[in-house]
């Protein structure tokens, strides 16, 4: 089982940054996809961006040119970098571990997940 922590989110202004970190407790990163997904009220959970252990990226097209994904394998952390944040960020945003296709297994898991306000 792998516990994912989420942390860094807060109240930011409109085209402020923000970088948010999740900690797995164990190495995973060769075996799992690693993604950052929010949820906004009354809204289905989306992608934000992921990454594969190869260094390969995926991001939401409303993120796209704004936000950034990386890892540390040596911290076990994945990281966010959100900057030009928008109003339409608010949401709280959930780390996402996701088995790759040769791992054979249905299983996920995620973060508990942390605030990001994008308010004046």
């Amino acid at each position: 089982q792998v516990q994912l922590v989420e942390s860094g989110g807060g109240l930011v202004q409109p085209g402020g940054s923000l970088r948010l970190a999740c900690a797995a407790s164990k190495s995973i990163f060769s075996v799992y996809v690693m993604g950052w997904y929010r949820q906004a009220p009354g809204k289905q959970r989306e992608l934000v961006a992921s990454i594969t252990s190869s260094g390969n990226t995926v991001y939401g097209d409303s993120v796209k040119g704004r936000f950034s994904i990386s890892t540390d394998n040596a911290k076990n952390t994945v990281y966010l970098q959100m900057n030009s944040l928008k109003p339409e960020d608010t949401a709280v945003y959930y780390c996402n571990a996701k088995p790759i296709g040769t791992m054979r297994s249905p299983y996920e898991y995620w973060g508990q997940g942390t605030q990001v306000t994008v308010s004046s």
